[in-house]
């Protein structure tokens, strides 16, 4: 709070005035912060309270592969395998959020960003053959070096293939620059600024995103600032671009 010597009355209310509003706002803090611890452990009892359902529902779906079944009985449970499969996912990713908003410690190692996202991109290979995207990919010659959480740059860096893999028309551009920045752009012609403004919001989701909770670059962003990074979206003639930058 703030507390003056001099004995002038209108600086005295002035200080009553700037603390009084002090006190409401550190109240809103405190208010706010509760909220958010409350909602991320409900986010965790949800995510375990789902597993054990979702473990007996597969075990009784591979019970039911072994019986003699009809051509549409095959059929619908071919639909509620997809189904249960999506519903773990997001279960998943429930869970690895709450353990990412946790307080948890970042382990620092001198990592070069040329093969941390070369090996990434070589991880999503498969994805990017079936969606029928060839990335077109610019790295420099020289190595680029930063001090980073190996775990942490891997998901961050996954977390944006995954959503590039969902949202892009078919193309993909990576270009990491000298200054260690990276970009992924790629078109997105059912994209608009105003969604593009809320890709990295807790829990938002694009229409056709519906087998998402909306967590990936929310993900990303509270790894890329916990390691002093900046990671933001801008959409401009069609293409969306993912803008990733760690400072030396």
């Amino acid at each position: 709070m703030i507390s003056i010597s001099s004995r002038d009355g209108q600086m005295q209310q002035l200080a009553h005035n700037l603390n009084t509003q002090l006190g409401l706002l550190r109240q809103e803090r405190h208010r706010y912060q509760q909220g958010d611890t409350e909602l991320k452990e409900a986010i965790t009892n949800i995510s375990h309270d789902l597993r054990t359902p979702l473990t007996a529902i597969y075990g009784y779906l591979d019970l039911l592969e072994g019986e003699n079944k009809s051509e549409s009985v095959q059929r619908y449970l071919d639909q509620i395998q997809n189904r249960t499969e999506v519903l773990k996912q997001l279960t998943e990713e429930l869970f690895r959020y709450s353990l990412i908003t946790s307080v948890q410690e970042i382990s620092y190692e001198k990592l070069t960003l040329n093969r941390a996202l070369e090996e990434s991109l070589l991880s999503y290979y498969g994805a990017f053959k079936t969606r029928q995207i060839d990335p077109e990919i610019e790295l420099p010659d020289s190595p680029i070096h930063r001090s980073l959480d190996p775990t942490a740059l891997s998901r961050i860096l996954g977390n944006i293939l995954s959503n590039v893999i969902k949202y892009s028309d078919g193309d993909l551009k990576v270009s990491l620059h000298g200054d260690g920045k990276i970009t992924f752009t790629n078109s997105a012609k059912k994209l608009s600024p105003v969604t593009v403004g809320r890709l990295f919001d807790r829990f938002y989701t694009v229409e056709d995103g519906r087998s998402s909770t909306g967590l990936g670059l929310s993900i990303a962003k509270i790894l890329t600032e916990r390691m002093e990074g900046y990671i933001n979206a801008y959409y401009q003639d069609g293409n969306l671009t993912v803008v990733l930058y760690f400072p030396k």
